[in-house]
């Protein structure tokens, strides 16, 4: 996990990879927490709520840059997740900044977790995780505090964000590309930020490529 924006805390790609809160859009206010409440009272022994935050999933994207606020890597799709789950407050299920934009399969590994057994990808400071080089596996670093460190691990084991297959055949591609020559590290950075700057630490081979590169292959304009 990472993030993006910089120090204000705007979205955006900037010097850290950490996720700023995204603004809650035009028209949310409106259509999805007024009708989702009144939804709430109609329906209070529903067993899963009615969706009204899908048409605003757009927004949510853009303003991490269309990366899955879990694996931290580009999702094209994507879907809206709750933080806290709907079986663990009701309450929070029309609530903007309960949201965030993630993975179809994460979606679905957080469903059995409750919000206080991981950390919320906001949550998340820059250095928190890193990608292992050349295995690609996410681990956990030494600079997360005591009081968020069983949180963090719980992120690779009930996330399966470690080593699963599902998301090491992600890195592996990205890392494959950008070896290859087919994307710059500048736009690795947009599309696998964690594999980037592990690139950027393992440092440069030699003058004029990119770590990770073999040498001569530059990449294609």
């Amino acid at each position: 996990m990472g993030g993006l924006g910089g120090e204000t805390g705007e979205p955006g790609l900037g010097p850290m990879i950490r996720f700023g809160h995204v603004p809650e859009p035009a028209g949310f206010a409106g259509k999805a927490m007024r009708h989702g409440a009144k939804w709430l009272a109609d329906h209070p022994s529903a067993k899963r709520p009615h969706d009204y935050w899908s048409e605003f999933k757009p927004a949510l994207a853009d303003g991490v840059k269309q990366l899955c606020g879990y694996s931290v890597l580009y999702e094209p799709v994507g879907t809206v997740d709750h933080f806290v789950s709907w079986d663990e407050d009701k309450s929070r299920a029309y609530d903007w900044s309960n949201l965030r934009f993630a993975s179809a399969w994460l979606n679905s590994s957080k469903k059995s977790v409750r919000s206080f057994e991981i950390l919320d990808p906001f949550d998340v400071q820059d250095g928190w995780f890193e990608i292992l080089l050349p295995s690609l596996q996410l681990t956990v670093s030494s600079t997360v505090p005591n009081e968020y460190l069983v949180r963090a691990r719980n992120v690779l084991t009930r996330l399966h964000l470690g080593h699963d297959e599902r998301v090491m055949r992600q890195r592996r591609e990205w890392y494959r590309m950008y070896q290859a020559g087919e994307l710059t590290l500048e736009g690795l950075r947009q599309k696998a930020p964690l594999v980037a700057v592990a690139i950027d630490k393992a440092g440069s081979l030699c003058e004029g490529n990119f770590p990770g590169r073999p040498a001569g292959r530059p990449a294609r304009p």
